[in-house]
């Protein structure tokens, strides 16, 4: 906790030993809570960044920043207050000191930037605040952090050993900015715990939420939305495109959605072709489909159709992140798309299917050959990955390919998944053997 730009997210980023959260020299950069896990020793601890909190802000963007801060002070069991040992005690400071006071939490207090400063003279000024003894760090060299964890850690209440948990589906939410994707994650959860505000490029972070539905267990990733490469113009908002683009390639299902009320751009087709790439699971939502006349809804399904083709392979559903409605329909395509990505294929019936197409329909020949495909196995799951062998393989033309794809999609229902086909030429045994020369033996003669 603290004002913007005072190191928190440098802080965040080495007591997670990851580089989750965005760095840079400008302040309210971070706007969500985003939480990491961290561990030290044989102590595990849930750390959460928090966007600065500006207690004079009464709306606008840092007002949802200071909300979401006031949310995680009352989640927390521990708070580290963190100040800049280089500008020293700041009015802003005393304001979140008396603040922290009053939620009755405990609260050490960090002086932050203090590389090269005798310890002393940088926490001499921030006794005023009245938070007890101030700990000196700098988050960016790593100087007095194992110190302040050691006894963060000793304040911390010990909680009783729990089992595992099972693996968890990320559910990445992708899209243009300002098409709903934080309204979305904020109605799965039933809390404002993401800022939602109507104002394009809110989110800057890839947010990680942890969430319960039923009996299944998610990871959301809220993501910042992606514009065209020629308006992007700010470096906060390049990282906040490669932040997106890590979380797509991290999921394992990724909710494309798309604006009802705008149409279907060539950007939203850019992004599909991204997610299509990276082999993930799809489903695609198309929000804000409350208060659209037939002749509207006729059109986006029309436009969804003639754009989106290559998409075939997944559900798509349309909802509004608001009232809610279509929500639950949405979850159970996300369930169905992550069995697809993670299904078991049989390899005799792999082998037998692919016999069969080609009983049905042959490959066409190249030349006076025609390939011949033998058996085929599963190579790898997420995407579903199916390796077929044989000889002159490399002559199957792409529409043969997308025969097989379809007759293999269809036998194992691999609805809302991409599948991939993958040709493997097999090695004629004779090659390496080098053939001898015949040699003729005189017959002895007899005598």
């Amino acid at each position: 906790m603290g004002r913007p730009n005072v190191g928190k997210s440098t802080l965040f980023n080495r007591l997670t030993r990851t580089r989750d959260a965005l760095v840079a020299n400008q302040p309210g950069l971070t706007r969500d809570r985003h939480y990491g896990l961290g561990r030290m020793g044989p102590r595990d601890y849930l750390v959460v960044d928090t966007g600065g909190l500006e207690p004079v802000a009464s709306e606008g963007i840092f007002a949802e920043m200071a909300r979401q801060s006031r949310q995680a002070i009352v989640e927390s069991d521990l708070v580290l207050f963190i100040v800049d040992g280089r500008t020293g005690v700041t009015p802003h400071d005393h304001v979140i000191a008396k603040e922290l006071r009053l939620s009755q939490r405990q609260v050490i207090l960090v002086v932050n930037k203090t590389e090269g400063i005798e310890h002393g003279v940088a926490a001499s000024d921030f006794y005023e605040l009245g938070l007890g003894e101030p700990e000196t760090i700098s988050a960016s060299h790593g100087d007095g952090v194992r110190q302040l964890m050691e006894l963060a850690c000793e304040r911390l209440p010990e909680l009783p050993d729990e089992p595992e948990d099972r693996m968890r589906i990320k559910v990445a939410i992708a899209g243009r900015p300002n098409v709903g994707k934080s309204t979305l994650i904020n109605t799965l959860l039933g809390e404002e715990r993401v800022i939602a505000f109507d104002m394009p490029g809110t989110t800057r972070d890839s947010i990680y939420i942890d969430f319960e539905r039923g009996e299944r267990k998610y990871t959301l990733i809220d993501t910042a939305g992606l514009r065209k490469r020629g308006k992007v113009f700010e470096a906060i908002e390049k990282f906040s495109v490669v932040k997106t683009l890590q979380a797509i390639e991290d999921a394992n299902v990724v909710v494309l959605m798309l604006d009802a009320r705008q149409d279907i751009s060539d950007q939203d087709a850019s992004i599909a072709g991204f997610i299509l790439e990276s082999g993930r699971a799809l489903v695609i939502a198309v929000n804000k489909w409350d208060d659209l006349d037939d002749y509207t809804r006729d059109r986006i399904k029309v436009e969804i159709n003639r754009r989106l083709v290559f998409l075939g392979f997944a559900n798509l559903h349309f909802v509004s992140a608001t009232k809610p409605f279509g929500i639950e329909a949405l979850m159970r395509s996300v369930d169905s798309a992550h069995a697809a990505a993670f299904a078991k294929l049989s390899t005799p019936k792999l082998t037998r299917l692919i016999q069969e197409c080609v009983a049905h329909q042959q490959p066409p020949r190249k030349g006076i050959f025609r390939p011949k495909l033998k058996y085929a196995h599963q190579g790898g799951q997420n995407p579903p990955v199916v390796v077929v062998h044989g000889s002159a393989l490399e002559a199957i033309p792409d529409s043969y390919k997308r025969y097989l794809e379809g007759q293999i999609r269809d036998t194992f229902k691999l609805k809302g998944t991409p599948l991939r086909v993958e040709f493997k030429n097999s090695s004629n045994p004779f090659v390496k053997k080098r053939a001898r020369p015949y040699r003729h033996k005189r017959k002895e003669s007899i005598k």
